[in-house]
């Protein structure tokens, strides 16, 4: 019995989560086990209409369960930057999720904007540092609204962060045993500092992992290979920044936000699992929404529960809908509603 924290959040996320709910349930029944979901409201409507993001209770909550699944957070009334921060950022701060694992493979049957390209090309993975770097927060003002002013963002890697985060890529690598290679992506020639502590830890990590290829490329030439070679990539680790960068570059090849999924690991506590594509609030409430990311991030949950066959079905079935079915991932032109996605999930599970 799994316990599993929902949280549907704003615009097409309850629906998206609707149809990740519906195969979870389908494949738990064919696979033998069982799960209980809780739903949580928070999210844009649960601020505006209290003020508060997250509660105090909330975190302590959360820690109980076995895995979060998430829907996206936004609001068009709400602020930038308040949802994400109060939210997205202090479940994974505080949950200490300091993975950040985005697959970046591209199905039969979905165009890829890459000329040339197909499923033999594009199949690799970003692990990316999730609680460190510049999105710590650590910086501020002087003579703040002043032609005088400065702004300091500092970018925080700690020997700890840098080194369980490498760690994982490695031992990712080794248990996808595919081309059995690890590129660390960074800036060494700018970033002296920090990419200095990430280039040393990761040779000294990585030689613990003989059977392990290392590779190194600098962001800008990850980003010109990911479009000319991503054939090149096997497993991409790298800080927090440029995993957010790469990352929305990896979606956009293998199909777009529509089929993306991500997780924020904790491999020793409470993850959570989420489509990529944000909460499209235009699309709201209309059945249009591609829900497929939101049903492969239930696969990874699965995935990381140890369900591994159930997440090989889940995969399995997405990949022949996407062959066989739909006229495209974008929202509205699929050729189905959001809940025959799901239905059509289901059927090949």
């Amino acid at each position: 019995m799994y316990k599993i924290a929902v949280i549907p959040g704003d615009g097409t996320g309850p629906e998206q989560i609707r149809e990740g709910m519906k195969v979870l349930t389908a494949v738990a029944e064919l696979e033998g086990f069982k799960f209980e979901a809780v739903t949580y409201d928070f999210g844009g409507e649960r601020y505006l209409r209290t003020g508060e993001t997250l509660p105090d209770t909330a975190l302590a909550e959360l820690r109980q369960f076995d895995a979060i699944y998430l829907g996206a957070i936004g609001h068009p009334d709400v602020k930038p930057g308040i949802l994400e921060k109060g939210i997205l950022l202090r479940l994974r701060f505080e949950l200490d999720q300091y993975i950040n694992l985005r697959p970046v493979k591209l199905y039969e049957g979905v165009e890829t904007p890459l000329k040339d390209k197909g499923p033999a090309d594009i199949d690799f993975v970003v692990v990316r540092e999730n609680t460190e770097g510049l999105y710590c927060g650590a910086g501020g003002f002087l003579k703040r609204g002043t032609q005088d002013e400065v702004a300091i963002q500092t970018s925080i890697n700690t020997y700890k962060g840098v080194e369980r985060c490498i760690r994982y890529a490695f031992e990712y690598c080794r248990r996808r045993n595919k081309k059995k290679k690890v590129t660390l992506c960074g800036k060494t020639n700018v970033l002296t500092y920090a990419f200095d502590l990430w280039e040393r830890v990761f040779h000294q990590v990585g030689a613990e992992f003989p059977d392990i290829q290392r590779d190194y490329a600098h962001v800008d030439a990850t980003c010109m290979w990911m479009v000319k070679n991503p054939d090149w990539f096997d497993v991409i680790v790298t800080d927090n920044m440029f995993g957010d960068i790469i990352t929305d570059l990896g979606a956009i090849i293998q199909g777009g936000m529509g089929i993306a999924a991500g997780g924020n690991i904790n491999p020793e506590g409470v993850s959570m699992f989420e489509p990529i594509g944000g909460s499209a609030p235009k699309y709201a409430g209309q059945n249009v929404i591609n829900p497929l990311a939101a049903i492969c991030a239930g696969a990874m949950m699965l995935e990381e529960l140890g369900e591994r066959k159930a997440a090989a079905r889940i995969e399995q079935a997405v990949q022949t809908v996407c062959a066989k079915h739909l006229k495209s991932l974008a929202a509205g032109r699929m050729g189905y509603s959001t809940s025959e996605v799901g239905d059509l999930v289901v059927r090949y599970l």
